[in-house]
């Protein structure tokens, strides 16, 4: 209104009311003079009032009575038209406030009079709304006055007019209490001491009030009155009133001023003093009204409910209750008993309606429904009034369901013929509408005949009323079917979200607060409000406490009337959205009794989804147990009628969408899935996904369900775990619509992420979730027992599943997961235990390959952990469980290998446990694996699991399945043993310090370590282990084993022995060697003799091989000999043992056990071998070790007979000359006792057992017949060759007696006869001489006996024979000192002087040629030995035989015989040029350390040689001697090298390079005068080819002596030498008449030379000038 106060606007106002004034003097000029003059005068006024005042509205509201008089007195006229024209005036004046208090009374009692004329009434409404509205100035009588007008008018009979003064009541009720609200806030600022209000019941006692409060409060009071049926106290003059009106004006104050009742004590003791009562009052009828009861039978005709009251009453409880509970604890309880009880069947339907539509008001109210928990359900004595809320909707809903809906009898027949009378209608029954032909399914709960429909109510989460809203109805409306269900539902819908929500709101926040405020408490210290803090931490602890409570008791009033209605509910449904939201209501349930942890309210919901998931009547243990222990006790009943969970009936029309089998042990008929269950499932899956943290106990119902879902889907698992969908394998297949086809995928993935989000699980859930697999799991365990049907693999499916994903914190759970999955794979069900041991393998490589913080490497009891389970595995003896398990295996390798550390021996051991009947593929691949590890990962691995390997490596040569394994482990084998020797040092180092380690451990433990071939060091017992490892193998069935074996063995040892602890040699000898030699000769002489027919298949047998006992024998000879050869090889080592001598008598009676076996190979073998070790050198000791004398007289152990040895206790020292032995051994100083003692003791030994054998093998059969075993001639001779070298050794001892015994046995081997098949090989045909080898051994022995040299002239052969035996003696012993001091060379060369000189003329052409390889043999060897002792002289006397020697060789007297070849004589020229060769490499090199006269003749020869023809006229004699070229040749080269010599170091060489030259020249000089010669005799005729070859030589060499002679040194060349090439000058000139141009060439190179020596005469030089 702030334009009413503008210059403007008064203007305008006082020129209306001018105008007003006017028209009113001119209606009244005629009929009512005196208004006409008070007219007039109120114009004067107002004229004056303007000019007077500036204030112009403030002096017209002063004197507003007056100027108001004129129009009141216009309505005194009761003219209508002057009545209209005044009230709209005095409106006008209201309107712009300047009526004062006095005159608002004046118009309200003339309105007062109009209203009781009844004139004007819908302007006097507006007047009296304009008048209330505009301004404050009405109060306390007046106002009053004016409601009344306006009740009194609501009551007239016209429609208008009461419906108008109706909504102006209502208007002027607010304004009342608007204006008191205003009143409030303006002194809301002074603070006023509050007077005590006395109890008493004096209504007038409110002289505390404010005067619009005063107003407010008898406005209200008297409407209390009012509806009570008693006077108003203040609203004096109303003459009637409804009690709908009234409790519609209480309910809307109470609705729309709550603050003024919640303010004012006065106020509120109204509400509790007047409205409650009065409500309580009204509420009788309906209370004591129960439909059907007889009025005969009650003494006093009840009172019927009636419909507006008792829905008004509703509406005020809802607001009392909503708004006023904290004041009216006790009276609402009775409200909500009240409206409880409202619900019985035996109410009307219309009102159950509204009082469902009360209740739904208050289930969206979650904090009030908090209050009420709070004030009644935990106080005790006092109504669980929530629970009742609740349980009464259930009791509610499920009597819809049974009893029929019977009301009034308006009612009755609309809602359809109860459930026992008539038919019903075919819609209701069916739930079809058939809409133009087509059928629509309309939502719908339809349970045991009765069907319900589904309205739409309201929106999600508010109450929206329609019977509530019906003001206007006085009869009570006809509720349409289902509505109330449809509230009801809509109820429990809101009442479990409300609640839900708030709660888990709470929740959060006070984990989160208390989470908050203890971190502030802890970081904060330095604050002065530390104490505040702390106090408020523990405030909120209590207060969270306190809340917990509250929430508990809320859930435990209110989940079993919950429950029973919702389970109901979703049996009743047909319609998805229903479904949709039940479902959700049971989950959001569940889920928050298990974060409060009400156990057993939460899995009573679980059950109920899952129930709903699975078919009806489904077998299913877990569910029945459980359910019926929850609920027994929580039961409650209606009339009889139990609440309990009604068990799903089956005849609801639900689409079936699935057809499959029951899981369970009998094979039953089919199952069918509805999409009902379909939904449930999801709703389970969803709830397992979503709140797996608070499942606890409760995911073996969960997961127990979903397996049999899955079983009856025919999902099958694939790898990871998954679930696919699969096809059954027997029985009636699982028949599927396309409608859950396309769900099925959906369905296994939230399947797969239920189990993937268990990571976020924490441990204790998660162990749950694994309790609730392995349970089940052991449930389809025992149901796929003794059948081989197709198992549940649900739980092995997701046990797999939860453990992948939780690999972060596999720790945790890996015993209990592993350990169930162990069981499972010895399950007898085949896909059960194939499942499980995917699943363990899938979760060990996952283990290995994931990222761990701290990784495997770090954390080695982890890594064990992990590796565990495989080792358990090699338990299990199914083979497809162990072929897995090798897989797996080589998987861990092949990605994981570098990094097993510790975990090894857990492999190792896999591969060592596979059995040798378990199977070709298992073998095969259980070897792949150990292949593997040995060519890759032998360095990664710890030192201390080498042994393992070998072990296993070993074990797997020992397998008999497949032959080519054993041979390759065998190859493995060596490989280590490789791999051993190459890194030696660090595995030795590693293996120490864990030896150290351990023994530390077993100190402390007070345990004695215990490790094979325990005194050894660790890397020694490594490699024993080795070779243990391969012995057994040498002994194995298969021929081929053990020669792989044999072989391996021995050259391991040769190989890589030296690696070995000297001590260590001891065990190498005696438990692996000698050992495995036993086993050997047992299993050969106890070898089967029967033919093998062949080796299996198409392998043919060689019939060397053909029996057991041949192919034993092949293995003995390579065992003895690998013994022999480690002997021999290895003897500076064994013999510093203690028991040498022990061990050699052990070999050698192996030796002769194996020499006199009835068997040709084998004991020739051992003959080898013994040759072997004798052949053996004195180790050369360390000179700087000091001489410790061993023992001395070991007694040799006597082996056979009374043979004892010869010569034992005869001191010997070996010396080298018989002659300086003999020496020593007759004088008489005592002998030096060394290692020579033990190694004569030996050497006997071997005597004697040379002596058995031979003495054993060639005795003569006492019978003979067909099978007779005769020594071959190989044998016998190997037998007689060994004599020489042991003769060696003993000779010292060899006495008379011996020298008998030889005697017999060289007598009896060359008597023994030849077998006839074998002498085509061996006796030579009569025409040549050659010697069978046995002879010729047998001569070697005498020739070593007898050292004076005897030649059988008649044995050519002998004879050459005995010069190969000197030369090799000699080459043997050349340096010997007796040898030198003998003068044995110059004796060789004497004797080798006379085949020499005859040439051509010895008996056989063999013996020169031989006696010059000889000679060559011997000088090569003798030369230097000589130069050695030239100036000892001992070699003077040889040089001149020498010299002779080769004089007579070369230019030899004798003739070739004239049948000699070209060929042959190029062969002998070639054998005399190897002569010149030796001279040219071996004796001018040296000449300075050999006589002067020896190297003149030699030169001499050279150049005799180099000179073919020796006179100057050809003779036939002379041309009948073939010219030898090449040797000329090679003379001629030897005199050339020598005049080359520039290297003078001392003036021996300068001398012997001298006189080459000036032979050189000289010959040069001679050839050159020959050549002239001849070129003038022959004339035209050409001259021999040779000699043309010769000259052109001599001229060459020239040209090259010249040109080195340039070259050499000034001082190395003499001026004799010079004089000798000028003076060749002339003969060269001489040449140049010849006729070829070859030679004329050669001789112009030959001149060029020559202008470097000419040079002009010397003159005499002097002063510098010529």
């Amino acid at each position: 209104m702030s334009g009413t106060n503008s210059p403007e606007a008064v203007k305008k106002l006082l020129e209306n009311m001018q105008s007003d004034l006017r028209a009113l003097s001119l209606e009244c000029k005629k009929k009512f003079p005196p208004v006409k003059e008070a007219a007039e005068s109120g114009i004067i006024k107002v004229k004056t009032i303007a000019a007077r005042n500036t204030e112009i509205l403030a002096a017209l509201k002063e004197n507003s009575s007056e100027v108001v008089q004129p129009f009141l007195m216009g309505c005194g006229t009761k003219e209508p038209k002057i009545t209209q024209l005044c009230l709209a005036a005095i409106q006008r004046l209201m309107s712009h406030e300047v009526v004062s208090e006095t005159a608002a009374g004046n118009i309200i009692n003339m309105l007062w009079q109009l209203m009781e004329n009844s004139l004007e009434e819908l302007k006097l409404l507006q007047t009296v709304l304009v008048l209330l509205t505009t301004n404050t100035v009405v109060h306390d009588e007046a106002l009053s006055k004016a409601i009344v007008l306006c009740f009194r008018l609501h009551f007239t009979k016209d429609n208008i007019t009461n419906n108008t003064a109706a909504a102006t009541v209502r208007q002027v009720v607010t304004v009342v209490f608007e204006r008191m609200v205003a009143e409030d806030e303006r002194h809301r600022d002074v603070v006023e001491q509050p007077v005590l209000v006395q109890g008493n019941s004096n209504r007038r006692s409110v002289s505390t009030l404010k005067p619009c409060a005063k107003d407010a409060y008898m406005l209200f009071q008297d409407l209390c009155q009012l509806v009570n049926a008693d006077a108003p106290y203040w609203l004096v003059g109303m003459t009637e009133m409804t009690r709908t009106f009234g409790l519609e004006l209480l309910e809307s104050v109470l609705n729309d001023f709550p603050q003024v009742f919640l303010q004012h004590q006065e106020f509120s003791f109204l509400l509790k003093e007047r409205v409650c009562p009065l409500v309580i009052k009204l509420f009788s009828p309906n209370i004591k009204f129960r439909q059907g009861s007889g009025t005969s039978s009650s003494p006093a005709p009840v009172e019927k409910p009636y419909f507006p009251i008792c829905m008004r009453l509703l509406r005020v409880v809802s607001v009392l209750i909503k708004q006023f509970y904290s004041l009216l604890v006790t009276e609402c309880e009775i409200f909500l008993s009240l409206l409880v009880k409202f619900l019985d069947a035996d109410k009307p339907q219309w009102l159950r309606a509204v009082a469902v539509e009360s209740i739904h008001r208050l289930c969206v109210q979650p904090q009030l429904l908090r209050s009420f928990c709070q004030s009644y359900d935990m106080k005790q004595h006092s109504t669980k009034v929530f629970r009742d809320i609740v349980n009464a909707l259930g009791s509610f809903i499920q009597s819809l369901f049974l009893v029929p809906p019977t009301g009034n009898p308006a009612t009755t027949n609309q809602a359809g013929s109860n459930n026992s009378g008539g038919p019903v209608s075919a819609p209701a029954n069916s739930g079809m509408l058939g809409i133009g032909g087509g059928v629509t399914l309309l939502p719908a709960f339809e349970y045991r005949g009765t069907w319900i429909p589904i309205l739409t109510v309201t929106v999600q989460g508010s109450a929206k009323a329609t019977y509530l809203e019906m003001l206007d109805k006085v009869e009570p409306p006809t509720i349409p079917e289902g509505y109330a269900m449809s509230v009801a539902f809509h109820c429990l819908l809101d009442l479990v979200r409300g609640i839900t929500t708030m709660i888990e709101g709470e929740l959060g926040e006070v984990e989160t607060e208390c989470q908050t405020t203890t971190t502030e408490a802890v970081s904060s210290p330095a604050q002065s409000s530390e104490q505040q803090e702390l106090q408020s931490t523990s405030d909120q602890m209590d207060k969270a406490i306190v809340s917990r409570a509250v929430w508990e008791e809320m859930v435990n009033a209110c989940w079993c009337g919950l429950l029973a209605a919702l389970s109901l509910l979703l049996d009743a449904s047909t319609d998805e959205a229903a479904t949709e939201n039940i479902l959700k209501a049971e989950l959001t349930m569940a889920a928050l009794c298990g974060r409060l942890g009400l156990v057993t309210s939460r899995d009573a919901f679980i059950t109920a989804i899952c129930k709903g998931s699975l078919p009806p009547h489904y077998a299913l243990t877990v569910l029945n147990t459980t359910t019926a222990a929850t609920l027994s006790n929580k039961s409650y009943s209606i009339q009889g009628q139990s609440v309990m969970m009604i068990s799903p009936s089956s005849e609801s029309h639900q689409q079936v969408v699935a057809v499959g089998q029951p899981l369970a042990v009998q094979p039953q008929g089919t199952v069918m899935l509805t999409s009902k269950n379909i939904q449930c499932m999801r709703t389970l899956l969803n709830l397992a996904h979503c709140h797996g943290a608070v499942l606890g106990t409760s995911w073996q119902l969960v997961l127990a369900t979903l397996q049999h879902l899955v079983w009856i889907l025919g999902l099958k698992p694939s790898s990871g775990g998954a679930l696919k969908p699969g096809r059954a394998v027997e029985g009636p297949s699982t028949v599927l619509t396309t409608a859950v086809m396309t769900d099925l995928p959906v369905i296994s993935n939230i399947l797969s992420r239920l189990f993937e989000s268990s990571q976020y699980l924490d441990d204790v859930s998660l162990h749950h979730l694994i309790n609730a697999l392995c349970s089940l799991s052991l449930e389809a365990m025992d149901m796929a027992y003794g059948n081989n049907k197709e198992p549940s693999l649900f739980a092995v499916a997701k046990l797999l599943e939860t453990g992948l994903v939780n690999m972060h914190r596999i720790e945790i759970l890996w015993r209990p997961l592993t350990g169930h999955l162990l069981e499972v794979c010895q399950h007898p069900n085949s896909r059960m235990r194939e499942w499980g041991a995917e699943a363990l393998t899938s979760l060990i490589k996952a283990g290995l390959t994931f990222n761990h913080d701290p990784p495997l490497s770090q954390n080695q009891r982890l890594q064990l952990l992990l590796l565990n389970p495989l080792k358990e595995m090699s338990s299990v003896n199914h083979p497809d469980i162990r072929l897995k398990q090798l897989e797996c295996v080589l998987q861990i390798l092949q990605s994981q290998g570098d990094s097993l550390g510790p975990g090894w021996p857990l492999v190792l051991g896999v591969m060592g446990a596979i059995r040798n009947d378990q199977g070709e593929s298992l073998i095969r691949t259980a070897f792949q694996c150990l292949q593997l590890v040995v060519t890759d990962f032998l360095p990664t691995m710890p030192c201390t699991c080498l042994q393992i390997v070998v072990d296993v490596a070993g074990s797997f040569g020992l397998h008999n399945q497949e032959l080519n394994i054993s041979l390759t482990s065998i190859g493995l084998l060596w490989n280590i043993s490789d791999y051993f020797f190459q890194r030696g040092e660090t595995i030795e180092k590693e293996l120490n310090n864990e030896e150290a380690a351990q023994q530390k451990q077993a100190e402390e433990k007070g345990v004695v370590l215990n490790r094979p071939f325990h005194p050894a060091p660790p890397f020694d017992c490594l490699w024993l282990c080795l070779y243990a490892k391969l012995g057994e193998l040498c002994v194995d069935p298969r021929p081929a084993v053990r020669k792989s074996a044999g072989q391996t063995l021995f050259s391991t040892i040769g190989a890589h022995g030296t690696l070995l602890q000297h001590s260590t040699w001891h065990t190498v000898i005696w438990k692996v060697l000698f050992h495995l030699l036993d086993r050997v000769r047992e299993s050969s002489t106890t070898a089967d003799k029967e033919k093998i027919e062949s080796g299996g298949g198409n392998i043919l047998i060689h019939h060397s091989r053909d029996t057991a006992e041949k192919q034993w024998a092949e293995t003995w000879v390579l065992t003895l000999a690998g013994v022999a050869r480690i002997f021999n090889t290895r003897r500076y080592l064994l013999q510093p043992l203690g028991d040498f001598s022990r061990a050699w008598d052990v070999l050698l009676d192996h030796i002769q056990s194996a020499a006199l076996s009835k068997n040709n190979e084998v004991s020739l073998a051992a003959l080898k071998s013994f040759q072997e070790i004798l052949q053996i050198v004195t180790p050369v000791r360390d000179s700087d070790k000091p001489e410790t004398p061993p023992a001395v007289h070991v007694p040799v152990p006597v082996l056979l007979g009374s043979i004892s040895g010869p010569g034992l206790n005869r001191p010997f020292v070996r010396t080298d000359s018989i002659g300086e032995r003999l020496g020593r051994y007759s004088s008489s100083e005592p002998p030096v006792v060394t290692d020579e003692l033990e190694d004569l003791n030996l050497w006997w030994a071997a005597w004697n057992t040379w002596y058995r054998v031979g003495s054993e093998s060639t005795k003569p059969p006492i019978t003979f017949d067909k099978l007779t075993f005769i020594p071959s001639q190989p044998f016998l001779t190997a037998l007689i060759q060994i004599f020489p070298a042991l003769y060696q050794h003993i000779k010292t001892g060899f006495n008379m007696d011996d020298l008998q015994k030889l005697g017999v046995i060289l007598h009896s081997a060359v008597s023994v006869p030849i077998s006839s098949d074998a002498s085509p090989f061996i006796l030579p045909s009569y025409t040549e001489a050659v010697l069978t080898s046995l002879q010729e051994a047998v001569l070697t022995a005498l020739d070593v006996l007898q050292k004076a040299e005897w030649v059988a002239l008649n044995y050519v052969p002998f004879a050459e024979r005995s010069l190969e035996v000197v030369v090799d003696l000699y080459q043997k012993t050349a340096c010997h000192k007796a040898v030198v001091n003998e003068k044995v060379l110059q004796n060789i060369i004497k004797t080798l002087r006379v085949p020499l000189s005859l040439k051509y003329s010895c008996p056989s052409e063999s013996t020169w040629k031989l006696a010059v390889s000889s000679l060559l043999k011997v000088l090569s060897i003798g030369l230097p030995v000589a130069r050695q002792h030239a100036s000892s002289g001992k070699f003077d006397s040889m040089w001149p035989e020498l010299a002779n020697t080769f004089e007579d060789f070369l230019f030899t007297k004798s003739i070739p015989p004239d049948n000699l070849s070209i060929q042959e004589f190029q062969r002998n020229e070639s054998i005399d040029v190897e002569v010149v060769q030796l001279i040219s490499t071996e004796i001018l090199p040296y000449a300075n350390f050999i006589p002067k006269e020896f190297v003149g003749q030699i030169m001499t020869m050279l150049n005799k040689g180099s000179i073919h023809s020796q006179s100057s006229s050809f003779t036939e004699a002379e041309i009948d001697i073939r010219l030898r070229e090449e040797f000329s040749k090679m003379c001629f080269e030897t005199l050339l090298q020598f005049s080359f010599s520039n290297k003078v170091t001392t003036p021996q060489e300068g001398y012997i390079s001298r006189m080459a030259l000036s032979v050189l020249l000289k010959r040069s000089q001679d050839v050159l005068h020959r050549y002239i010669e001849d070129e003038r005799l022959s004339g035209k005729c050409p001259l021999p080819r040779q000699q043309v070859t010769e000259i052109i030589f001599v001229l060459k060499a020239v040209s090259t002596l010249i040109d080195s002679l340039k070259k050499a040194q000034p001082e190395n060349v003499d001026g004799n030498t010079w004089a000798q090439v000028i003076a060749l000058y002339p003969t060269l000139v001489e040449c140049i008449t010849c006729s070829s141009s070859e030679v004329c060439s050669a001789l112009k190179e030959a001149l060029v030379p020559f202008k470097d020596f000419m040079q002009p005469p010397a003159s005499k030089v002097q002063n510098g000038e010529s």
